[in-house]
């Protein structure tokens, strides 16, 4: 399974919508422990459908899923990788499981532009280790 990942900061939604489209993603799988928090309006996960990210990457022709168990439960630690891959060696398996049912290609999403600083790199790797995901990631 070919797994890409991507962040939104410092984006405007055509470069985002560029960058998956050209890469051929049919779902972007949100990983944010609060996607309905987002700073920024347009990236937000509204209510319904019908509004916000999911809506906008619909007209775009790319499925949306939110899986907040993805999320950094560790964010503001000074120590959050080393935590986040603690979480990811003990449940892992269970984490990413739901991921099975997603039309791929997926691409993991998040705020951080960079994926260095960014949790989203961690499931990626967990991915390319236990699954065997081959992985890129948009930058």
């Amino acid at each position: 399974m070919i797994v890409y990942t991507i962040g939104y900061g410092g984006r405007g939604k055509d470069e985002f919508l560029s960058l998956l489209q050209s890469h051929g993603v049919k779902t972007v799988v949100d990983i944010r422990l609060r996607p309905d928090k987002a700073s920024m309006g347009i990236w937000v996960k509204a209510k319904t459908a019908d509004k916000g990210i999911e809506a906008w990457l619909a007209e775009a022709g790319i499925g949306y899923r939110s899986l907040v168990e993805l999320g950094n439960i560790f964010l503001g630690w000074p120590d959050w990788p080393q935590r986040y891959q603690q979480l990811l060696e003990a449940a892992g398996d269970l984490l990413t499981s739901r991921l099975d049912a997603i039309p791929g290609p997926i691409c993991l999403m998040c705020a951080e532009k960079r994926v260095d600083e960014c949790h989203r790199k961690h499931v990626a790797d967990f991915l390319q280790a236990h699954r065997g995901s081959v992985i890129e990631h948009l930058e």
